[in-house]
């Protein structure tokens, strides 16, 4: 069998350009999309993340603010710069940066974020929405994902679709998008005994447990999609996701590589978001036709 491999970085480059044009249509009407992007602290993955996300905001017209604060700041210091951004009109969107410092609680922070700037998607009222069918914003790497099969012609209807890991961040609303799209969905994480067994019954293999080529060859069913989440760096400071990669080439009908798979999609679907609550709150700030 030949495996096609999804290139996420040419379709993050197609998917930005169309919707360049909505973001300049909102722009012409006074509404330039705005992104905040807040760090805290110094760590050197966290700043390339960071530098990703601002240069797709210019490669979009977006206008975007980084806010820096020292690994030391105080939770109500990062607390009261979250309220700042959340009463400017000109920030539609606002993503804190993962992971903060161990004296910061993530749950209060993410808490504090307004949910119709909440572009993560991981706000508790977010969250709800995703999971009762009617999302506002569907967290970035997870609608990625259903972009990319989407565009791959891939259906998830009465497939059998089967993920490893469990997080909040991708495993959980992973399974709600393609529940969402009629898919049966196993939910696997670290503890679930005999993985191989699930992931070779798996039509869809969504692979997001940071483990480097956990999945190997003949955990893989033939003509299987497998979607590669993961990004782990080896002591030698290459790249690799949790996929064998080599090892499932000529048995899955797709696999995503990486780097330059699921990575380029997460930030394109940032800025996708971004345009999407600019566009809600130029709406709402629109005045209402008089009745006739």
């Amino acid at each position: 069998m030949q495996t096609r491999i999804i290139d996420g970085t040419g379709l993050a480059r197609r998917v930005r350009e169309e919707w360049r044009e909505r973001a300049q249509a909102l722009a012409g009407r006074g509404c330039r999309p705005g992104l905040a992007v807040v760090i805290v602290g110094d760590d050197p993955a966290s700043r390339a993340y960071v530098r990703n996300k601002i240069r797709a905001c210019a490669e979009l017209g977006l206008h975007s603010e980084q806010v820096e604060l020292p690994a030391e700041a105080s939770e109500a210091e990062l607390l009261a710069r979250i309220a700042a951004l959340n009463a400017d009109p000109a920030i539609h969107g606002i993503l804190v940066q993962l992971p903060l410092p161990k004296h910061i609680a993530a749950e209060r922070v993410i808490l504090a974020i307004a949910p119709e700037k909440d572009v993560d998607g991981f706000h508790p009222l977010n969250v709800g929405l995703l999971a009762t069918g009617h999302p506002r914003f569907a967290p970035c790497t997870p609608a990625g994902v259903m972009l990319m099969l989407e565009r791959e012609g891939i259906d998830p209807w009465a497939k059998h679709a089967v993920i490893v890991g469990a997080s909040n961040i991708v495993g959980k609303p992973m399974a709600l998008l393609l529940l969402s799209r009629g898919a049966t969905v196993t939910l696997c994480n670290s503890k679930t005994r005999d993985l191989a067994a699930h992931t070779r019954a798996a039509d869809i293999l969504v692979a997001a447990v940071g483990r480097p080529k956990l999945v190997t060859g003949d955990m893989v069913k033939p003509g299987a999609v497998v979607i590669d989440v993961g990004i782990n760096r080896l002591a030698d400071g290459k790249l690799v996701g949790d996929v064998d990669t080599a090892a499932v080439m000529g048995v899955a009908s797709h696999v995503t590589p990486v780097p330059g798979g699921v990575g380029p999609m997460t930030v394109t679907m940032l800025v996708v978001n971004t345009v999407l609550a600019a566009e809600r709150a130029c709406e709402a700030g629109r005045p209402k036709e008089p009745a006739t």
